[in-house]
């Protein structure tokens, strides 16, 4: 069998089985009884190593890897919209699911995983933009730890910065070019530290937090990674002058924002050190740690985030960077 040919194949089979497995389609009540016993007969086989990622060209490149082997009997269980396809990778168990773009996606997402199944970990996985100029599109990056770098409080142009504030951005020294006197009615931004409640704290104290930290032992393993062969091609026309690198233990930013504006994006790097930006990893970070969950993230960079001349590179690297990720994704399940 020609290798184009086992893709279409595979999902030809997921089909089938879909059609003859009784899952669950809902949590109304109507239905709520079936669905939590085909979630009890899937927890029974826990448990799980957790995989989300954001959205369709993420999810076509893991189902690429043809890493992935769906549950014989339940292969994907469907909830409030969702669907949790339930399988194996190099013989580990695990949960996969599609969060949907921006923080509460991946936050819903997260914690109807670990509410509802057995789950040991959670593996968050996608593409990013880069706003590094030490890494490339292309390159991995497994970052250390993440910010959520929106929450702000939007001042105004005399206002006095609180000395809470991690960082503050004023909008007078982006002005280009600078109006008579200087001023800028948009005024400043005061970021804020997130709040971070878990089960390992006072139940409704929050704690603050700017540093989501994922979980060390896991990344440890994660430097077995760096060093291993990634895609350098889109097609046999399109290739990247130079081979993508993995790189473990960096910094990276979240927020409900798509950076493609030079100035933010070194805003985010002078200020924060961040390496990539995205739209969920924190938010799936902390939910995951909220929980007393090991977390890890593994990101595809797919473009540099407003660095560039032209029209953002997403939509040309955008599928090379998903690959990437999705096959060091497999290579770090294989090591756990």
């Amino acid at each position: 069998m020609s290798a184009n040919k086992v893709v279409p194949l595979f999902f030809e089979v997921v089909v089938l089985i879909s059609l003859v497995v009784t899952t669950c389609v809902s949590v109304k009540p109507s239905n709520r009884a079936k669905c939590l016993n085909t979630i009890k007969e899937v927890n029974r086989k826990g448990p799980y190593i957790g995989l989300i990622t954001v959205f369709p060209p993420e999810e076509k490149a893991f189902f690429a890897t043809q890493a992935f082997k769906p549950h014989p009997t339940h292969p994907f269980v469907d909830l409030a919209g969702r669907r949790f396809r339930v399988g194996k990778i190099n013989g580990k168990k695990v949960i996969y699911v599609r969060c949907g773009v921006g923080m509460v996606n991946g936050a819903a997402a997260t914690q109807q995983m670990v509410d509802f199944f057995d789950v040991k970990g959670v593996v968050h996985f996608g593409i990013a933009g880069n706003v590094n100029n030490s890494m490339s599109i292309g390159d991995v990056t497994i970052p250390q730890q993440f910010a959520h770098t929106a929450l702000w409080d939007w001042l105004n142009p005399n206002a006095t910065l609180d000395p809470s504030y991690v960082a503050h951005l004023d909008f007078k020294g982006y002005n280009v070019p600078k109006s008579w006197d200087g001023s800028n009615l948009l005024g400043r931004l005061g970021y804020n530290s997130e709040q971070f409640f878990s089960e390992s704290g006072t139940p409704n104290i929050a704690q603050p937090l700017l540093w989501a930290q994922v979980t060390m032992h896991w990344l440890q393993i994660a430097t077995n990674l760096e060093g291993m062969a990634l895609e350098q091609c889109v097609n046999s026309s399109l290739c990247l002058k130079e081979k993508p690198k993995l790189v473990v233990g960096l910094r990276g930013s979240t927020a409900n924002i798509f950076v493609d504006n030079a100035a933010y994006r070194d805003f985010l790097f002078q200020t924060f050190q961040v390496s990539s930006v995205d739209m969920e990893s924190s938010a799936v970070v902390m939910i995951s740690l909220s929980n007393g969950l090991p977390v890890i993230v593994i990101r595809g960079l797919s473009d540099i985030a407003g660095g560039q001349s032209g029209p953002n590179d997403i939509q040309i690297f955008g599928s090379l960077a998903a690959r990437n990720a999705a096959e060091a994704v497999v290579q770090f399940i294989k090591k756990l």
